[in-house]
């Protein structure tokens, strides 16, 4: 399998997914202004939205929205217990966190990557964002991770908050459990690997 990815984007959730379960892979580095992969190829006829993640598979397929891919490569290692099985409510319950934190706080940080966009939305942003990590605080109450045990959706929500320190939101501020929580996903041994091949950590 290859990952088509961009160091600390969106991508580096499928990666460190990739990392965890111990699976095979290789990676290529995407310029998304340029889309261009470091390989000289156009990423367009890749992913034709443009976008990372995209996963190609050994038989050619290839995925491209982050949490479809990280729920495949979970199933491909059920052993590491990244995701519940397939088909049972537990599942349906990672879907749901995986849906909130694609659409609730993956989507919100994007006006404040956004040059263009006014410094009115940014602020109204920050602050719908703020909500939104005071409702993770709470999913976070009596549990080291969202799940209860260590699954895809932790990759997702760390690469979503490590955003935070990128554009003004106050991630930890009087939220000790999900300070806690960073820490504790930040010195798992998947997402450290993860990291360092992204050139994020040496």
């Amino acid at each position: 399998m290859k990952l088509y990815y961009s160091p600390g984007a969106c991508s580096l959730s499928p990666h460190i997914a990739l990392a965890e379960a111990g699976l095979a892979y290789t990676t290529e580095k995407v310029d998304l202004k340029t889309k261009k992969t470091e390989t000289g190829a156009d990423f367009f006829a890749i992913n034709p939205a443009g976008y990372v993640p995209a996963l190609v598979l050994d038989n050619g397929e290839t995925l491209t929205e982050g949490p479809a891919i990280v729920q495949y490569i979970a199933d491909l290692a059920p052993a590491k217990k990244l995701a519940p099985p397939a088909g049972g409510f537990e599942r349906v319950r990672l879907q749901e966190v995986l849906n909130f934190i694609s659409t609730e706080l993956h989507k919100s940080f994007s006006p404040l990557f956004n040059p263009t966009a006014p410094e009115e939305w940014k602020t109204f942003t920050r602050g719908l964002i703020g909500r939104r990590l005071d409702v993770v605080e709470q999913k976070l109450a009596g549990r080291d991770y969202l799940m209860g045990d260590f699954s895809v959706a932790d990759g997702y929500l760390f690469t979503v908050l490590g955003w935070g320190r990128l554009v003004g939101v106050e991630v930890k501020e009087n939220r000790p459990l999900v300070a806690a929580y960073l820490g504790r996903v930040m010195a798992r041994p998947g997402v450290q690997q993860a990291m360092k091949e992204e050139g994020l950590i040496k």
